[in-house]
């Protein structure tokens, strides 16, 4: 007689993967989202079918993104339930609307908003403090602010500690595409990976703290940068988007600044 074997579900082994790349046991898990471990294990082994609502709270308990809790909610043979709009839709005019708000609020330092890979969406006018001098190329109608901040030819060449915020934009990189697995993300660090001068962190390295100082025409300006992401958000896009905004480090900086957002804005 020849044995049946029975393939494993796509959900289980999404589930297993998933848990597994947390580091999450199945009894954490199961106590994060209300269930058994007994349950979890028969989910995982391919024994229990799991209802809708049980594999949303799977996917939250793991900490997914949305678009990986649509993932999931598809692997178990259910729709996904966060939507996903156009930047320009309709739906999201409102959000826009706020978001350009709080951009030109923040004036007269830079603020931007960008995409889950660095993809510019919206700037401040005080964001040409960041790409002053920088190749035209770069400067295209694709903005990429991460390969802007890193690339020879965009910031760099202005970057006095290029080898510590480098390396800072660069780690902080690879932890995303270590939590949140994407092909794209990995072939980008490498690629800024390579733009960073290779060095040995000094006594002053302030790891996650790491201002950027960076050379402009009336000085060298040192700057803070504050992320704020959509954590309430029920839209894959606008959940993927964080608003990134520099603060100046010391009196001289916020001078400068202040200049030059006075000399761009006319009088009357």
């Amino acid at each position: 007689m020849t044995a049946t074997i029975t393939e494993t579900p796509p959900f289980a082994r999404e589930l297993l993967r998933w848990r597994t790349a947390r580091q999450v046991s199945q009894l954490e898990l199961a106590s994060r989202a209300g269930t058994t471990q007994r349950y979890v294990s028969f989910i995982e082994r391919g024994r229990s079918v799991p209802g809708r609502e049980i594999v949303i709270r799977l996917a939250e308990s793991l900490g997914l993104t949305l678009r990986e809790r649509n993932a999931l909610l598809l692997a178990a043979g259910y729709a996904p339930a966060f939507s996903e709009s156009a930047l320009d839709a309709a739906a999201l005019k409102p959000v826009r609307e706020a978001l350009d708000s709080v951009l030109e609020g923040h004036l007269p330092y830079p603020a931007l908003v960008a995409g889950p890979r660095g993809e510019l969406v919206a700037a401040n006018e005080a964001f040409d403090v960041l790409t002053e001098g920088a190749d035209p190329a770069l400067l295209g109608p694709a903005v990429n602010v991460l390969r802007l901040a890193l690339h020879p030819r965009g910031m760099a060449a202005r970057v006095v500690n290029l080898d510590a915020w480098g390396r800072h934009i660069v780690e902080n990189l690879r932890a995303r595409a270590v939590r949140s697995p994407d092909p794209l993300l990995d072939a980008l660090a490498e690629e800024l990976d390579g733009y960073v001068p290779r060095s040995e962190p000094g006594a002053d390295y302030l790891g996650f703290a790491v201002p950027l100082r960076l050379r402009c025409a009336e000085g060298e300006l040192r700057l803070l940068t504050t992320l704020t992401s959509f954590a309430t958000a029920v839209d894959v896009t606008l959940a993927e988007l964080h608003l990134e905004a520099f603060l100046p480090a010391d009196r001289e900086t916020a001078e400068i600044l202040r200049a030059r957002g006075a000399a761009r804005v006319p009088c009357g």
